[in-house]
């Protein structure tokens, strides 16, 4: 089977997010994609199976640790490695936990993704959350998998630095932290953390701007944003509120390609 490894929401080599995608040539147990995944130990590895000009494929993510229902950045490189080898030229559809997800890609490079918006709902600081992350924040929500919490600055998330052990036992699959951009070239800015699923910060995360850009296009009034994520690898990425929908764009470079022998 290929392997790949692939950074995405970047266009510069070891930046951005990495994501490991296999292209599987049958189906494969639950127990042995989580054991690759393990052995990858990448935030996400994307499991593919399905054949040229045959519609949608079939998509899961695992985490080292676990399965997840919805990941954006090994979406964007599972796409970006079907339009590098050539077996694919146009729209791609993938069947997920969440969904029939479309991608599709620009003249300029980039790769456009349709996800299903995931806004978060006002709610009380679960307990703990506050000094785990050691900041105050002035708003907190929650959506269907995380929690979003507001701080003051952009300075404030890039400084953050929560304990992870204490985070992993806040109820939740992830904590997205974000404030508003000084910068301009980005609208806003957020850093990701997932202990409790295995992934202590993750570099830059598609599926946290299902909740981030109905929150910012909300606040702002303007549905297309730039979006830059504060983590030490950093990445960009464009969001588009649609109504129910967020169209997620960026780019996207392979590292490395091998076989997969076991």
């Amino acid at each position: 089977m290929r392997l790949f490894t692939v950074d995405s929401f970047t266009d510069r080599p070891f930046k951005g997010n990495p994501a490991a995608v296999c292209l599987l040539e049958a189906p494969v147990t639950e127990s042995w994609m989580q054991e690759v995944a393990a052995e990858m130990r990448h935030s996400e590895t994307a499991f593919l199976l399905g054949w040229e000009g045959e519609q949608p494929y079939s998509l899961r993510w695992f985490t080292p640790a676990t399965e997840v229902a919805l990941c954006g950045h090994a979406t964007l490189a599972v796409a970006h490695i079907l339009y590098s080898i050539g077996l694919e030229t146009g729209p791609i559809a993938f069947s997920t936990q969440s969904g029939i997800l479309s991608v599709d890609r620009d003249p300029k490079g980039s790769i456009t993704m349709n996800f299903p918006a995931k806004p978060a709902v006002p709610c009380s600081p679960p307990d703990g959350l506050v000094s785990a992350l050691g900041v105050e924040p002035i708003w907190v929500g929650r959506s269907e998998f995380d929690l979003l919490v507001e701080v003051e600055s952009a300075e404030a998330v890039r400084e953050l630095n929560p304990d992870i052990q204490a985070l992993a036992t806040v109820e939740a699959r992830g904590i997205i932290v974000t404030a508003a951009s000084p910068d301009s070239d980005a609208d806003y800015v957020s850093r990701f953390f997932a202990p409790r699923v295995g992934v202590p910060e993750d570099p830059v995360t598609g599926s946290a701007h299902c909740v981030l850009a109905p929150y910012w296009s909300g606040r702002l009034g303007v549905a297309t944003l730039t979006a830059h994520q504060l983590s030490p690898r950093g990445g960009q990425l464009r969001t588009t509120l649609l109504g129910d929908r967020v169209e997620l764009a960026g780019q996207a470079v392979t590292i490395w390609s091998g076989t997969l022998l076991t």
